[in-house]
């Protein structure tokens, strides 16, 4: 069912007034890797950083948000595709609010990735994919949470890198090879990035 006779109501400030009162750009950063590829470690050490420059960052973990808002999903295909929908849509709104969005999201199909940008590209909103890229090979060696050892078991239906598809970003804005690079490494990585696009306040230059 779509929701109808409904209103968009406008804030008092537009978003580009925001950002000149509080010096600083929103965006979203959309993490992407197979399960113990690096992703949520990269995302934690990124908004530590930049909360740390005084840079306003929340980061929505692909675990913590199922504890909530996304609960009621599963993970087959269609309640895989609805789980990325809802977080596109939520990190939209932080990032509207001038905030950093961090995600860290499996994320396996290119078409929801596409999707969560193209909702960002209409509000006008910078989206950044990093693609958190190690060998299942090594995924499979690191598995701190015993999660490839079950779903090679038959414990886990639907795994992704096991028993469901991960299809890998084809041109992502940043690719941090976690199984050469450091977690140091890697966030100075996506930072060089953001300073070349501009996205960061000019004090944390």
């Amino acid at each position: 069912m779509v929701a109808t006779n409904i209103t968009w109501h406008h804030g008092a400030f537009t978003r580009q007034e925001r950002e000149e009162k509080l010096n600083q750009k929103g965006f979203t950063i959309w993490f992407t890797g197979l399960s113990a590829s690096g992703k949520s470690t990269l995302a934690s050490a990124l908004e530590q950083h930049l909360i740390s420059l005084n840079i306003a960052a929340y980061r929505l973990d692909g675990d913590n948000i199922r504890f909530g808002l996304n609960k009621d999903l599963g993970f087959g295909p269609e309640a895989r595709t609805e789980n990325i929908r809802r977080i596109a849509e939520v990190a939209k709104l932080f990032a509207d609010s001038t905030q950093v969005a961090i995600t860290a999201f499996i994320s396996p199909y290119i078409a929801d990735r596409d999707s969560a940008r193209v909702l960002h590209q209409a509000a006008n909103i910078p989206f950044i994919e990093i693609f958190a890229d190690a060998p299942l090979s090594v995924v499979e060696d690191r598995d701190p949470k015993g999660l490839y050892k079950k779903a090679k078991a038959g414990e886990i239906k639907e795994f992704t890198g096991i028993s469901a598809p991960y299809e890998a970003p084809v041109n992502p804005e940043v690719r941090i090879a976690t199984d050469k690079v450091s977690v140091e490494e890697g966030v100075q990585q996506i930072l060089d990035y953001l300073r070349e696009r501009e996205l960061l306040p000019r004090l944390e230059a």
